[in-house]
């Protein structure tokens, strides 16, 4: 039904969002990823923005439209899944793709979830999802080039990056010390080996190489992550927090991959049409249960959305 204005005249038809959010495939212990396991119930659903005032979950609960005295217009957002593969080769081949348009996307790699109707001038906002350590949901504020020396689940390492003599000095910045939150995903990944040192020297520089040499060594998502994270606290995810440390493995990888694509299909080096996010989760019950998990999708997905609506007017 066409939404109506205050004075009962149908309203232009309105553009619906399309969101394509990703979890990952299995790796290590996780015969199926936590992350995947929260993604994939949301796939092929419908949830709706109110255009007007703040971001709702319409549901039973919801004042009506008479109550109100008028009728709020609202978008739907429809939302699509992808399962991704925990390998740097795979990142690399899927990624900009799915920045596209219309975009382009891998067979399913789940037999029970069916096909996704593109859009064709491409998706509003990629989320993609991945599993951490145990401890609260992480909301990712910036991607990495490099620095990705920790072996995939096939056992293969990022691309060599080529530097040159100047960049000889640096070129293994942030790998000799690695961060707290790398430390962590190291241990907690302890079977995929870090490439060693050869003949006493520092392991090659890897991660992002041809194709990405205009791009920043570190690339911060466009969307207000304080601010969001702030909602979903307001709105009952209290276990959640910001990060600028996606952790140097395929998480950091496809974060940077994504916002790196985001970028070069806008082509605009400043400003993309395909906002980005991360959201980083724990193991199953550890503490959050899968349905919180896919709950505060839900509600980060509706709020982005709502946002993206105030900034840009209602446009049809």
């Amino acid at each position: 039904m066409p939404a109506i204005d205050a004075n009962g005249i149908p309203a232009a038809e309105v553009r619906p969002y399309h969101v394509l959010i990703t979890g990952f495939g299995p790796f290590s212990r996780y015969a199926v990823n936590p992350s995947w396991l929260a993604v994939k119930p949301l796939h092929n659903t419908v949830l709706t923005t109110d255009l007007l005032d703040e971001t709702v979950i319409v549901d039973d609960q919801n004042p009506t439209a008479e109550a109100n005295g008028f009728t709020q217009e609202t978008r739907e957002i429809y939302l699509s899944t992808l399962q991704v593969p925990v390998t740097y080769e795979d990142v690399l081949a899927i990624v900009p793709g799915l920045h596209a348009r219309p975009p382009v996307l891998p067979p399913s790699a789940d037999p029970d979830l069916p096909d996704i109707i593109l859009p064709a001038d491409g998706f509003d906002l990629i989320f993609h999802v991945g599993v951490a350590g145990r401890g609260p949901l992480r909301m990712e504020r910036v991607g990495h080039k490099f620095g990705y020396n920790m072996k995939d689940a096939t056992g293969s390492y990022a691309p060599i990056v080529r530097v040159t003599r100047d960049e000889t000095s640096n070129s293994n910045r942030g790998q000799s010390e690695p961060s707290e939150m790398e430390r962590m995903e190291r241990a907690r990944l302890s079977e995929y080996l870090i490439e060693p040192p050869v003949d006493g020297t520092e392991p090659p520089k890897r991660g992002f190489g041809k194709g990405y040499e205009s791009f920043s060594e570190e690339i911060f998502t466009e969307i207000d992550v304080e601010k969001l994270v702030h909602h979903l606290k307001k709105s009952g995810v209290e276990q959640i927090y910001s990060s600028l440390d996606a952790g140097h493995y395929l998480c950091d990888f496809i974060y940077y991959c994504s916002l790196a694509e985001s970028k070069r299909a806008s082509g605009k080096a400043d400003k993309s049409t395909t906002k980005v996010i991360f959201l980083h989760c724990p193991p199953v019950d550890q503490p959050l249960s899968t349905e919180e998990v896919t709950e505060a999708i839900k509600k980060s997905v509706i709020w982005l959305c709502g946002t993206a609506a105030k900034e840009l007017g209602n446009v049809a």
